[in-house]
């Protein structure tokens, strides 16, 4: 990442990328029947937040032709999705840790129930990353190959308990984990803060994340995937917990790691790259070796280079191959942070159109000056917890992924949609019980458009600067 970029430097949408993700790799299902009844509708602008207005009933479709028309097709579907959440960083679950019980179980009901937010994948730090109070891995100290010293003992106080809460709501919660260091005595820095990997450690960095999966196992906190560094060709000149990961080292680490899983019974899969999109060659480079691809056949993305369409790239070479988007959150100086969902909604738009299985955002809290932070980065909370009266205020990527977590659920099937218009993004699913989803997002000023399905049609006005969910049977 460019030393004057930030987490916010998200490309927009692209109209030409979109239209082209919607016609390879598809799969057939039932042939569209026409559908009939209602559309229910939920509308963020710059009056509501995911209300629930009027509902708009579906007519047979007309031969005059309209000026904007989305037209579905949900017998073409194209990747099965895992969900949404975002990080429970060291920061995050700090700062949840300051709510009272009944503030925090309130919150986490919001958040994390089936029937709210509904997020059900999230990820968690193994040890410290920007987003910390401290600087910290499981194992610091003097050289310790044999990991004698091995303790989480740190995420004892608040983060396995934070973990264990959501859980609690949501026993679905699929959890990945990242690493942005190595123990500092596994690095040629000596430090957690920048440099890179030594290249003889890689055998005891596997044993180390045995141990970890192992450890949190044992507190009731399973973890389902993990990816083996956080952005792997930054060291963010030292200011951070950061380390550096050639190419044939990850490779490497994949080929210690696999096999150790098999051998201790864990389930726990690997994701591979876990930085920007314009990385996708490293990405298939990797997955073209099959030693490497048998034991970590998904890719994590980050949003904060290139364009969502790389992420096709990969995907039209390697078919058979996940994609995830694991990082991105807001900037809490920006004027937009708490109305910019139409930027959100786009950036979530573009990643699903182009393969991503699952979205997790960056911090899911953080205080009113976006601290805890170790980092030079200005990021806000998906949710703002202020310090000192504890009142919850929720970002516009909140009521973004409102308009998708909450309706596009884990199994539904994503299916093709068709625009000749720019400045709209639509992206569709189709829930494994026949429910449909619509995303509409405005960029622009009011109009209405015509969503088309089989022989069916239904007028949508779509306000300004706007997001607009549309479910039907």
């Amino acid at each position: 990442m460019p030393l004057e970029s930030t987490r916010r430097d998200f490309l927009k949408v692209s109209g030409a990328g979109l239209l082209a993700t919607t016609t390879a790799g598809t799969h057939a299902s039932a042939s569209t029947t026409a559908p009939s009844g209602s559309l229910e509708v939920w509308v963020t602008n710059s009056n509501r937040r995911c209300e629930r207005t009027e509902t708009i009933p579906w007519k047979t479709r007309s031969a005059s032709a309209a000026e904007t028309v989305i037209a579905l097709d949900p017998a073409k579907q194209f990747q099965t999705l895992l969900g949404f959440g975002a990080a429970f960083t060291d920061a995050s679950c700090y700062v949840f840790n300051q709510l009272s019980a009944d503030a925090r179980e309130h919150l986490f009901h919001e958040m994390f129930h089936p029937t709210e937010l509904g997020f059900n994948v999230c990820r968690t730090c193994m040890g410290s990353s920007d987003y910390s109070t401290s600087v910290f891995s499981y194992d610091e100290g003097e050289p310790d190959p044999n990991l004698e010293r091995f303790s989480i003992a740190h995420d004892r106080e608040y983060i396995l308990p934070m973990l264990r809460a959501a859980r609690a709501v949501n026993p679905d919660l699929f959890l990945f984990a990242s690493p942005w260091s190595p123990p500092g005595w596994m690095k040629s820095s000596g430090s957690m803060l920048g440099g890179s990997m030594r290249r003889r450690y890689i055998p005891n960095y596997a044993q180390y994340f045995i141990r970890f999966l192992q450890a949190y196992d044992a507190e009731g906190v399973p973890v389902q995937a993990v990816t083996p560094q956080n952005e792997v060709d930054t060291d963010q000149d030292g200011r951070m917990p950061a380390c550096i990961w050639p190419q044939e080292y990850e490779i490497e680490f994949v080929q210690h790691l696999g096999p150790l899983l098999e051998q201790n019974h864990l389930a726990t899969k690997i994701w591979i790259l876990d930085h920007n999109y314009n990385l996708w060659g490293r990405a298939t480079c990797e997955l073209d070796i099959p030693a490497v691809r048998q034991y970590a056949n998904a890719v994590a993305w980050h949003g904060y280079v290139g364009g969502a369409e790389m992420m096709s790239k990969v995907r039209e070479l390697h078919p058979d191959a996940a994609m995830h988007w694991t990082e991105g959150g807001p900037d809490y100086t920006s004027p937009d942070y708490l109305t910019d969902w139409v930027k959100w909604a786009g950036t979530f738009t573009d990643v699903l159109r182009n393969w991503c299985e699952s979205i997790t955002a960056w911090n899911l809290a953080l205080d009113e000056r976006g601290r805890p932070n170790l980092g030079p980065f200005p990021c806000g909370g998906l949710v703002t917890i202020n310090s000192q009266t504890k009142e919850v205020t929720r970002s516009g990527q909140y009521w973004a992924f409102a308009h998708f977590s909450r309706f596009m659920r884990r199994g539904a099937k994503r299916f093709d949609s068709l625009s000749s218009a720019k400045d709209i993004g639509h992206v569709a699913a189709e829930d494994p019980n026949g429910r449909r989803v619509l995303v509409l997002t405005n960029s622009a000023g009011p109009r209405m458009v015509t969503v088309q399905m089989a022989e069916s049609s239904a007028e949508v006005r779509l306000d300004q600067n706007s997001v607009t969910t549309l479910v039907w049977a």
